[in-house]
């Protein structure tokens, strides 16, 4: 197992295996990161500041085989304190909203999963990409999370019979 050897490599000090073992997941972690901050410059800020929580802390991972799940954890970690900061900055200023307004009466209403995924709050919104975005198992999940097996699958069922509700909710008031 190469990523093996490579973790090891770069928790003993070698930059040049961190940098290739960084490379080799972050597209996985531009795409979680896109998915909880929803814009392609803070998605792009969250993988930097990715690579140096993660080149910082490579010491501390006592699992050389659960680098990328590491991974993961951290870009959550990043993107959710992105998040938490963006909630303080107005984006908007009120003279365009009337602008704004006047255009979208014009589209006709649309659902994607991307919005009904962001009405779910941080937790939820973490076990369901991990689960169903990235693949992990909730063994893994719960590990990842430092949850109890029981309450990722909960957490994950409540969130899909939330997704399942707004998007009933959405397409009624779409007709």
């Amino acid at each position: 197992m190469p990523i093996i050897k490579l973790v090891v490599k770069a928790q003993k000090g070698n930059d040049k295996a961190f940098l290739k073992l960084f490379q080799e997941y972050e597209g996985d972690i531009y795409r979680m990161a896109y998915v909880f901050v929803k814009n392609k410059e803070d998605a792009l800020d969250v993988v930097q500041d990715v690579a140096y929580q993660s080149f910082k802390k490579i010491a501390t991972l006592k699992k050389p085989e659960y680098f990328k799940t590491w991974l993961m954890k951290i870009t959550m970690n990043c993107a959710t304190n992105m998040i938490r900061k963006n909630k303080k900055v107005v984006l908007l200023k009120p003279e365009y909203q009337e602008f704004i307004c006047a255009e979208v009466e014009d589209i006709p209403l649309s659902i994607s999963l991307q919005d009904l995924i962001a009405k779910l709050d941080e937790e939820e919104k973490s076990i369901v990409l991990l689960r169903y975005i990235h693949d992990y198992t909730f063994n893994e999940i719960s590990g990842m999370l430092g949850i109890p097996l029981g309450t990722a699958k909960s957490i994950l069922y409540r969130s899909l019979h939330k997704l399942r509700k707004q998007f009933k909710e959405e397409d009624i008031c779409g007709q």
